[in-house]
């Protein structure tokens, strides 16, 4: 008698789940562990997908896409299963599982969420784990690629690479970053005054619905499609993949990276930058980044900024605009750097020039060190003496550092209503802060994040007010929260105004169509009602 090879997948599948059932003795766990296989397809056996405490390679899986060592202590919760999805049908069946038996899910793509919500919940939960669906499918004819969920900001500039020197991306400085999270933030990168976001240059997406469903951009609906698109997707669904648009660059770039200590007029260079960055070409991008160094006299402190530049054109241009526009800088040939725009990621990630772009394949090795993120949007410019008093905060909260980016461009051009993301026309710059250390204990932690929150509670006159805004992209749960399992519409509208603005109002109305029992739940979700 003959039989199937479906029939023996199956089979070995069962054999499996039934170990591993054994090792646990959670009930909602084993009943969603004995769902799995009867809502995925046999020929893609999603028992090789599943980890659960009981496996020796739970802990390697959890840690290598943990990107935080905040998240890594010994009371930080833990998920009862990880299933690290390997083909579509597995993230069908993880939702339709999950929801039976009262599971929640934490969805993961590159695991750089700053404040850990992508793989910590206070109840108990499962992680979907999106790392191994990760193709990138590149079509120059049409100028577009789909990219799933698990594939990492490095692997698409790569490929895109591989494919063409004159085209790119706009996406984020991290290559290790997952598209899945990112994209659906926002997307923020050096591109964004010629190009916009990220999420301005997606044309179509797969969702997986609260029941299960594959939906792409026609099924799912335009609400649903403007929801996800810089509003979070894991508020509405778990986002399988991007319909992305490739973006025209030139077969050279110019980079270049200016320091200036306030011993050598820092403050006049910066103020006068504030007055023409978000002015300048399309083509230009400026980043402003402060941080504490040693002075020129010893055992003393100083302020550093270092200026980076992106210009989509030949050097000798970029020299005479900024000698016309900006020659307080003193930009020099020299200091200029002319590259593929492939490698001006690297540059921006702040690596040595003539790396290889193989580094950009390189996928997350867990987390490096402990930090804490804080954002804001300035809408006017700071003037001297405010300057001056930001950087002896800054000295005070040593090591932090901070990035200024400049907006106007293309960013000013699209209406604050076209995505969730509001930040627009009428912004200067988009500030991060962030501070990173090493020590370990609580105490050490705690004294961190308070000088971050100090700084950021100095920095409350210079930035935008009534809401004081902030980037989805950079978690931040200092500006309000909702608890693991609920989402409380007034405490939800705490941070969702501050992120969205009044887009917050449409994205709680989507939220209510698509999921309106929230099942796709975290701390700072959307809720699916007004009360």
């Amino acid at each position: 008698m003959k039989v199937s090879m479906t029939v023996i997948l199956s089979v070995f599948s069962a054999l499996l789940l039934s170990v591993s059932l054994a090792a646990n003795s959670d009930p909602s766990l084993d009943n969603f562990l004995q769902c799995l296989p009867n809502n995925s397809l046999p020929s893609y056996p999603i028992s090789e997908a599943i980890y659960t405490t009981a496996n020796p390679s739970f802990e390697s899986v959890l840690l290598t896409y943990i990107n935080n060592r905040r998240f890594l202590t010994p009371t930080t919760p833990k998920p009862l299963a990880i299933v690290t999805a390997l083909h579509e049908s597995h993230v069908q069946a993880t939702v339709v599982c999950a929801k039976s038996h009262g599971l929640q899910v934490r969805i993961r793509s590159g695991g750089h969420d700053y404040e850990g919500l992508s793989y910590v919940s206070e109840v108990p939960f499962v992680i979907l784990d999106m790392f191994n669906l990760r193709s990138i499918d590149i079509d120059l004819a049409s100028e577009t690629a789909w990219v799933q969920a698990g594939a990492t900001l490095g692997e698409i500039y790569y490929n895109i690479a591989n494919k063409s020197n004159v085209h790119a991306f706009p996406a984020g400085v991290c290559p290790t970053i997952g598209a899945g999270g990112h994209i659906s933030g926002g997307g923020y990168g050096t591109l964004m005054r010629k190009y916009g976001l990220s999420v301005d240059n997606v044309i179509d997406a797969k969702v997986v619905d609260v029941k299960g469903n594959i939906l792409d951009r026609q099924t799912m609906g335009e609400d649903l499609f403007w929801a996800i698109r810089g509003g979070g997707g894991a508020s509405f669904g778990v986002i399988l993949s991007w319909k992305i648009n490739l973006v025209r660059v030139p077969a050279k770039v110019t980079v270049f990276k200016v320091d200036r200590t306030l011993e050598e007029g820092a403050t006049d260079i910066f103020y006068q930058w504030q007055q023409v960055s978000t002015e300048l070409d399309k083509e230009l991008f400026i980043r402003a980044m402060p941080q504490v160094a040693n002075g020129s006299v010893e055992g003393t402190k100083t302020i550093r900024i270092s200026f980076y530049g992106l210009f989509l054109g030949q050097s000798g241009t970029l020299i005479s605009m900024m000698n016309k526009r900006f020659p307080e800088l003193g930009l020099q040939q020299s200091d200029c750097i002319e590259m593929r725009w492939i490698e001006s990621t690297l540059f921006w990630f702040d690596l040595p020039n003539g790396t290889s772009i193989d580094v950009l394949l390189n996928r997350p090795r867990g987390a490096q060190s402990f930090y804490k993120n804080k954002s804001d949007y300035v809408n006017h410019i700071v003037p001297k003496e405010a300057l001056e008093r930001i950087w002896k905060m800054m000295i005070k909260a040593e090591p932090m550092w901070m990035q200024w980016n400049p907006i106007g461009g293309r960013m000013s051009e699209i209406p604050d209503t076209a995505t969730p993301f509001p930040h627009r026309a009428g912004y200067l710059f988009k500030l991060q802060y962030s501070i990173n250390w090493r020590e370990e204990g609580t105490e050490a932690t705690d004294r961190y994040i308070s000088l971050i929150r100090e700084m950021h509670d100095a920095m409350a006159p210079y930035v935008t007010k009534f809401p004081r805004e902030a980037f989805q992209n950079y978690r931040d749960l200092d500006i309000g929260s909702s608890p693991s399992n609920q989402t409380n519409f007034e405490e939800a509208k705490e941070y969702g105004l501050k992120y969205f603005k009044g887009n917050f109002l449409r994205l709680v109305k989507v939220k209510g169509m698509v999921d309106p029992d929230n099942f796709f739940k975290h701390e700072q979700s959307i809720p699916p009602r007004w009360m």
